[in-house]
């Protein structure tokens, strides 16, 4: 799973991608600073509380375990993760972002990296686009100092996510466009649903599904009612079915970020067409995020990516710029509900994208591995993923073999085809 930020240059575009991963990018205050696409590890937090909770609440109603204190820096989390951390039973579990390079008007056309970066986004399942709500930079990516007038900044805001619909549907009309004549002999041939298969035949490079497909096709006929046959379609038809093939492909979702600096909510108007095509949005504070992060890992604060708060960690030696900065921070997280950064990834994962968090285990009574370790594994699949499915996310030889599976709370044998739900630890027996 693979999400990708994107956006023109200059807008915290590095920033937002380098708070959600901690990776060492280039930030800096020009365009194209970022010159490859850079690939990093977001974790965030599962949508429900780690099923080691489970372990401690029945551990200590047998007397085998004592309360937790207040002094536990887990904050009474059992398990041992093999990727990521649970603290307070709040496990993080990874996704991968992919920070693509800048984007200017005129990309699919060969302007900036061209489609470089378009091609950089055939590997992400869904974009978040990164739009400048302070109105600190032109379409270009040029910096002219934060906007004053709400209405002309909340305009340039939709200008900015058009301008990033048009690039790519044109780079797919460009791609569909290569071998149109021989695609419309079949369906003149054969029948309409030749069109779905060229298309998925052009497209699957890039991401396509028969489902997508499908789906864009639909969209397309109900908005466009005219009776000319696909051979018969000119350059704005073709450019129609390509903004619907671009959002079956591409869902984009708006990170509204330098909201701490906005003159107002800019980003009200651009959240009611984003929800109008399916999309999400939420104000982000990037830089704040960044800010916080890097000082939860210098041991400075206790502070879960997505919370609204934080506190100073025990101990921790603040310099009054440091404690300055710190107080600055709260009171922006106060106004804004928390920096948007996670939440956003978050809703993107596993609202949009509809995946669940599963635990899979060797030993179904104590929920460990083979070294006795407590859940240490989370692994993020898409929802309704069967059991055998998930023997195949663990490994290939697992899932040759599959005999069985067991769900570990209920110890209910489950089949191959069992669909799994949210927080479902199970056991799968194999052939060895």
């Amino acid at each position: 799973m693979r999400i990708g930020i994107v956006g023109k240059p200059n807008v915290g575009k590095s920033t937002f991608f380098s708070a959600a991963t901690l990776a060492d990018v280039d930030i800096a205050n020009y365009p194209f600073c970022t010159i490859e696409a850079n690939v990093g590890v977001a974790f965030l937090p599962a949508p429900t509380p780690c099923p080691c909770v489970e372990i401690r609440a029945q551990r200590e109603a047998e007397g085998r375990l004592e309360p937790v204190t207040d002094d536990d820096p887990r904050g009474g989390s059992l398990c041992i993760p093999n990727t990521g951390s649970c603290t307070g039973h709040i496990r993080l579990v990874p996704t991968f972002l992919v920070d693509v390079a800048g984007l200017v008007p005129g990309a699919h056309e060969g302007r900036g990296r061209g489609n470089a970066f378009l091609s950089d986004l055939a590997s992400c399942d869904a974009l978040i686009q990164v739009i400048d709500a302070a109105g600190t930079t032109d379409i270009e990516g040029n910096p002219i100092g934060v906007g004053e007038d709400e209405e002309e900044v909340a305009q340039a805001m939709v200008e900015e996510y058009d301008f990033l619909i048009t690039e790519i549907a044109a780079w797919i009309q460009g791609i569909i466009e290569e071998g149109w004549q021989r695609g419309v002999r079949h369906v003149q041939a054969e029948g309409d649903k030749e069109l779905g298969e060229y298309l998925h035949e052009r497209l699957t490079g890039i991401g396509s599904t028969p489902t997508k497909i499908s789906r864009a096709l639909e969209g397309f006929k109900a908005q466009n009612n005219h009776e000319s046959p696909p051979w018969e379609w000119d350059d704005t038809l073709k450019h129609e079915l390509a903004r619907h093939l671009r959002s079956a492909i591409f869902p984009i979702h708006i990170a509204a970020n330098k909201a701490e600096i906005a003159p107002g909510r800019t980003w009200s108007k651009l959240a009611d067409k984003i929800t109008a095509d399916g999309g999400l949005l939420v104000p982000c504070y990037a830089d704040g995020e960044l800010a916080l992060c890097k000082a939860r890992k210098a041991g400075l604060l206790n502070y879960i990516p997505g919370d609204a708060d934080f506190t100073i960690a025990d101990g921790a030696q603040l310099t009054p710029p440091q404690q300055a900065g710190l107080d600055h921070l709260g009171r922006k997280l106060q106004d804004l509900g928390g920096t948007g950064v996670a939440k956003l990834i978050s809703q993107v994962l596993y609202d949009a994208l509809d995946h669940i968090v599963t635990y899979p285990v060797q030993d179904e009574s104590g929920w460990t591995d083979g070294e006795g370790k407590v859940l240490p594994d989370a692994l993020v699949v898409p929802n309704n993923t069967t059991a055998k499915e998930l023997a195949y996310a663990v490994h290939t030889d697992l899932a040759d073999g599959f005999i069985k599976a067991v769900d570990c709370r209920s110890k209910r044998v489950i089949g191959a085809d069992h669909e799994l739900s949210d927080g479902d630890v199970v056991k799968i027996h194999a052939r060895s």
